[in-house]
This record gives structure tokens, sequence and C-alpha cells, in this order.
């Protein structure tokens, strides 16, 4: 948490343009933060599990996103954590749960992990911040079992295969429940993974939530018979 905040005040110091148009700006400017407000879309997971995504991973989104991921602007997590919120309340709502109570235990959200080697890079977790801005305080229960490809390097057909066994969870998660969270879905490999382990570890899935997808991957809204892998 310093280290967030020491380089959201870094961000503060030096000039920075519009993270998602180039403008100059401090952050992102009025135009790219209303590109930020869309109705969120619903896709099923090939187990059948629910996600909310809030954004399309297009334009000003994407630019924003690999800003926060790719070049250290860290000052656009709080801008972005405001829709990653509204797909994780919107998740709650549809599976009917409330994030404080119900089935004895509050719902937990669940940091897709990423590779130890981008954490190196980063000096942080994009996903555990946005998290944290979102309000929730993340839980970090998966580890990976074994290095698996860069996803963004592979097929459709190679993703699955490639994330599939790649995770664990740290302990035994039995009475449990979570709520994955991911910063875009692509095909749905890597959450259907995470989904996996939790519940090979006892731990209860109510849904998953992103802050965007991929339209180009994923064309359509959830209408009751689409899958994702």
């Amino acid at each position: 948490m310093l280290r967030d905040a020491l380089l959201d005040a870094w961000a503060l110091v030096l000039p920075v343009d519009c993270a998602g148009c180039g403008a100059h700006d401090r952050s992102l400017c009025d135009r790219c933060v209303a590109a930020l407000d869309a109705p969120p879309s619903t896709h099923r997971l090939a187990d059948g599990t629910r996600v909310v995504s809030a954004l399309d991973y297009t334009g000003v989104v994407r630019e924003a996103i690999l800003s926060l991921k790719e070049h250290g602007r860290t000052d656009v997590a709080r801008r972005l954590a405001a829709p990653l919120g509204r797909a994780v309340a919107e998740a709650l709502r549809r599976a009917e749960i409330d994030r404080r109570s119900g089935g004895g235990r509050a719902v937990e959200a669940l940091v897709v992990p990423s590779s130890r080697a981008a954490y190196r890079r980063r000096g942080y977790d994009p996903v555990t911040l946005l998290v944290r801005r979102a309000g929730w305080r993340p839980a970090a229960e998966l580890v990976a079992t074994r290095r698996s490809a860069q996803q963004k390097k592979l097929a459709m057909a190679e993703r699955a295969a490639n994330r599939a066994g790649s995770l664990r969870a740290r302990r035994d998660l039995h009475g449990r429940r979570f709520l994955l969270v991911d910063d875009v879905l692509t095909t749905g490999a890597t959450l259907g993974e995470s989904a996996r382990a939790v519940r090979a570890a006892g731990g209860q899935i109510v849904a998953a939530a992103t802050l965007a997808y991929t339209p180009r991957l994923l064309p359509h809204p959830y209408d009751g018979s689409l899958n994702v892998s």
C-alpha cells in the first residue's frame, strides 16, 4: 500500500498526459472519463460461472488499462476502479448475494494472480490495486503451480490448455465464498482455471467480475447460450 501511495504521489509531482487520449491532463480527461461509464455486459464461462464485465476493451478503455499495466500509471487506478466496482456489484446482484452476509460467511473478492515476472517488472499488481480502490480487501488465495506461456501470445484454442492445472489454493477453502476478479476477460481460460482451483480446495465461486472484456473474441453479451473457454 505504501508503494501504491508513493507511485500516486510521483504522478502528481511530474506532469502527465491523459492515459486515454494523450491530451495534457493529470490522469484522464473528462471525455475519457465519460468513456468509462457504460452498462456492463454478462458472459458465462464453460463451467457456467457468470462473469460481469464493466467495459469493452477498445479505444480509451484499452489505452487506460495498458497505461496502468504496462506504463506504471497508477494515477488512473481510481478512475478505473469505479467501473470495476460497478461490475462487482452487478455480479453480486445477479447472484442475489449481499457481500456482507448470506450462507454464513461474507463473499470475498479473490484476485486472479499475476505472474511473478509481471509483478517484479511492475512493482505492483494492477488488479489488486483496482480492487482496493473499489473498496474491497482482496483475497490472495491462489498461487501458480508452474510457469505458463503468456496468454496474449497464444491462439484461442491454446489458451485453455496453457492454463489448465496452473493454479492451486494456498490452503483449505471449505466454507468460504469468493467472487473472482480480473482485469480483462479474453477467452475465459484464466478465470476458468482460477474457479477450478478454488473448487478443488473446497471453496465456492459465486460469480466473477472483470474491468473489461475483449469484444473481438467475445462478440456478444450472454444470451443464455454463449460459453467462453
